[in-house]
């Protein structure tokens, strides 16, 4: 049997620059795929309309190809495929397996229902067996997001298994571990667990690469695939850089962003050294090619230093 090349993708969102903890899962992501000279996938998630700039995305590109990472395929803007998704939808819901949600975020928020692993909460199924009258009567006051069902608990449909490159398996009973989550906001944005299985599944994507705190959603994500006959790429979910108390960066954290760090006069190879040292594939203070990185990577180097960064003031003198 001939040997399936892996496609990957970048999937920044354009909400501001690349921050050392985005560069870090990319060049993995890209590195993982250029070392079994695979392909590479741009895709600008700017579903949501806050994050539809097309200047901040120019900026995403050229941080980007500054480090040396380049891409065969893109860009995609999620903004320019919303008929796809709400085909996606339609087809849930005319299989009955979505219903409309009244559900206020306050109301979720005081709600005493258990959380799941990420800290989100396992939503209760307050909606699901509205009536059409009173599902008539809510539509009066308020818009509806929607809301995926998943199977009962303990039932063999809703046991998700992931096998996680870096981790290991990961398993959840969709039921007690998230229910029925949501695929399109209340607003009509649609949901990032249903757009990204749609765009990874028509694309190709083969070979998932993020961070480990998106390793709950796999779950979802999986259960999604199956239901719009699409193939469940494989997953690989890597460490976070983290600030010293603890939060994983943000891309309000403008000192730990691409463009500033280059302003400061780090360079690419300094920086792309940095991050390889961080798994093993660097000395201290070694500055590297991007495709230096991908010529010494190893998925057993990411699975040796599997654990949080932090990324202290002195990340690059350390």
């Amino acid at each position: 049997m001939a040997h399936t090349l892996p496609v990957g993708r970048f999937a920044p969102t354009p909400s501001g620059h690349i921050h050392l903890g985005n560069a870090f899962s990319s060049l993995i992501a890209w590195a993982s795929v250029r070392s079994q000279h695979g392909r590479m996938v741009l895709r600008i998630e700017d579903i949501d309309p806050r994050a539809q700039d097309r200047r901040v995305a120019d900026d995403l590109m050229r941080d980007y190809e500054w480090l040396g990472l380049d891409w065969d395929e893109g860009p995609y803007f999620q903004s320019d495929r919303l008929d796809i998704y709400e085909q996606a939808v339609d087809s849930l819901t005319a299989r009955g397996l979505t219903y409309p949600c009244f559900c206020t975020r306050s109301e979720l928020h005081s709600a005493t229902a258990p959380h799941a692993s990420d800290g989100t909460f396992v939503y209760q199924g307050t909606c699901r067996h509205l009536t059409a009258d009173q599902v008539r009567e809510k539509s009066k006051h308020r818009h509806p997001a929607t809301r995926l069902k998943v199977p009962d608990a303990g039932s063999a449909e809703g046991q998700v298994t992931i096998r996680d490159r870096v981790y290991g398996d990961y398993h959840e009973d969709l039921a007690t571990d998230c229910g029925d989550f949501l695929i399109r906001r209340s607003d009509g944005v649609f949901a990032y667990q249903l757009v990204v299985v749609v765009d990874d599944g028509l694309m190709g994507v083969n070979e998932v690469v993020r961070g480990r705190d998106l390793l709950p959603s796999s779950a979802r994500q999986t259960y999604l695939a199956r239901l719009l006959h699409l193939p469940e790429p494989s997953c690989a979910h890597v460490p976070l850089l983290v600030a010293p108390d603890g939060r994983r960066l943000s891309k309000r954290d403008r000192d730990t962003d691409i463009s500033s760090l280059r302003e400061a006069g780090i360079s690419a190879e300094a920086i792309v050294g940095r991050l390889a040292n961080l798994i093993g594939l660097a000395e201290r203070g070694e500055a590297i090619s991007a495709e230096e990185f991908a010529n010494r990577f190893t998925w057993d180097a990411v699975r040796h230093h599997k654990r949080d960064v932090v990324v202290t003031e002195n990340f690059f003198l350390e």
